[in-house]
């Protein structure tokens, strides 16, 4: 049975076209040796298949409208390298009408292409199958007395995927739920085993280990654990520092569960006591992701959020010394950015950092009922930042939860994880 979702794409494809959709290869990492595999996410999303050198043919006027090539089974290779679906399996597990083996996707291409107006193609992803694409159409235009009709145009599928993306089903809310079950249970549990003299890494070892325990499939992407000054640098990813007393640790960390990702933020005093300086930039934090995830609902714009987060931010900090003038003339100055540099968050899905657009021309995208986004504020003061008060420097706060859109009002899939750092210390201190 053909998925939801691609019914949907072919639902939405233009008359006479055909989408070419092609899947993820393996990836060298060093000699003969490879990463783990991970499908293309428009494909994954579209198709739902799982192995490498996989490519989907989408034609729905045609008699066979899916149709998937893939690696046919070989028991030797399967020997050391698992099992493949193979060409009955793409028809019988995954729902296509036709499938071929992948090495005869391109004496079959002329067949796919004659009679579309237009193909789905994205090009400049894999140049080895832009230039066959390509020179097939080529070729088949220069047969103009022979009645082989190409396509006469090349559109982007993301132009239909992406959108399609934004929007989560009740399924994909259920594998979001639980990706973020997952990962609050991680982030719960690094709060309760941090210590003084401990390693980032452990902690990182910690959390990635509660996440491959209840079956995800890893981190969503590369865990943030930044403790003191570390916490300072937004995309901190070494994680080999030591943990000191009297730090905070600013953990940012998700799991991909079943294709989809969660993405959370904490920071916690390493030693479970938030010193006065600290509490000061952590509520005041913790004030505007909260004002901002009330805010979350259809209608709102992204740019409406980020912009209240500042203004909640700035007040914020000339109230505590961090800058200093009227609160109006810093945001028209964007003095801000001195220590909040970022966007307020993202969109959330298959990736991490979802697909899906944020402006249409110069008017900032509005929240609809299905979209799963973050909302991540923070406040990051380097060591050696000028005239602010001493105390405050080399702290980094972050603060961050998954928040679905629905018509009653944002929904918080990351409530399992506390925030609020008098719940924050009990946990840590139990």
């Amino acid at each position: 049975m053909i998925r939801r979702q691609l019914e949907e794409f072919m639902r939405r494809m233009a008359p006479k076209s055909v989408a070419i959709i092609p899947g993820a290869h393996d990836t060298r990492r060093s000699n003969d040796t490879h990463y783990r595999f991970r499908q293309d996410s428009d494909f994954f999303y579209l198709t739902g298949f799982e192995e490498p050198d996989s490519l989907a043919v989408i034609k729905p006027e045609a008699e066979k409208r899916y149709t998937l090539f893939v690696r046919p089974r070989d028991p030797e290779r399967e020997i050391w390298d698992g099992r493949r679906a193979g060409i009955e399996g793409a028809k019988s597990e995954f729902g296509a009408e036709e499938s071929f083996p992948i090495a005869e996707f391109e004496s079959k291409l002329a067949e796919f292409l004659d009679g579309a107006d237009v193909l789905y193609y994205r090009l400049g992803v894999d140049s080895d199958l832009d230039n066959k694409i390509i020179q097939e159409i080529s070729r088949m235009r220069s047969l103009n007395r022979k009645p082989i009709h190409p396509p006469e145009t090349i559109i982007d599928p993301a132009t239909i995927v992406h959108e399609m993306r934004v929007l989560k089903s009740e399924d994909e809310i259920a594998i979001m739920q639980a990706s973020a079950d997952i990962a609050a249970e991680a982030h719960c549990e690094a709060m309760k085993a941090v210590r003084p003299g401990m390693q980032e890494y452990q902690i990182e070892a910690l959390i990635e280990q509660i996440f491959r325990r209840h079956g995800a499939s890893g981190p969503a992407y590369t865990s943030i654990v930044g403790g003191g000054p570390n916490a300072t640098v937004l995309h901190y990813i070494n994680n080999d520092g030591e943990l000191r007393d009297g730090d905070l640790l600013l953990l940012d960390a998700g799991a991909e569960y079943k294709g989809y990702a969660s993405d959370i933020t904490r920071t916690f005093p390493i030693n479970g006591r938030y010193t006065k300086a600290q509490r000061d930039i952590y509520d005041l934090v913790l004030k505007a992701q909260m004002s901002c995830v009330k805010m979350v609902r259809p209608g709102v714009t992204h740019d409406q959020l980020k912009q209240h987060s500042i203004e909640v931010l700035t007040e914020g900090m000339v109230e505590l010394g961090l800058l200093k003038g009227k609160t109006e003339e810093l945001i028209k100055e964007k003095k801000y950015e001195k220590f909040y540099m970022h966007g307020l968050g993202h969109m959330l899905g298959i990736d991490v950092h979802d697909v899906g657009r944020y402006y249409y021309g110069t008017e900032s995208r509005a929240l609809e009922p299905g979209v799963v986004m973050t909302v991540e504020p923070g406040i990051y003061i380097a060591p050696d930042t000028k005239d602010v008060p001493d105390k405050y420097l080399g702290i980094g706060v972050r603060i961050e939860d998954d928040v679905l859109c629905t018509n009653n009002g944002p929904r918080v899939l990351t409530t399992k994880v506390p925030k609020h750092a008098e719940e924050i210390e009990e946990l840590m201190n139990q």
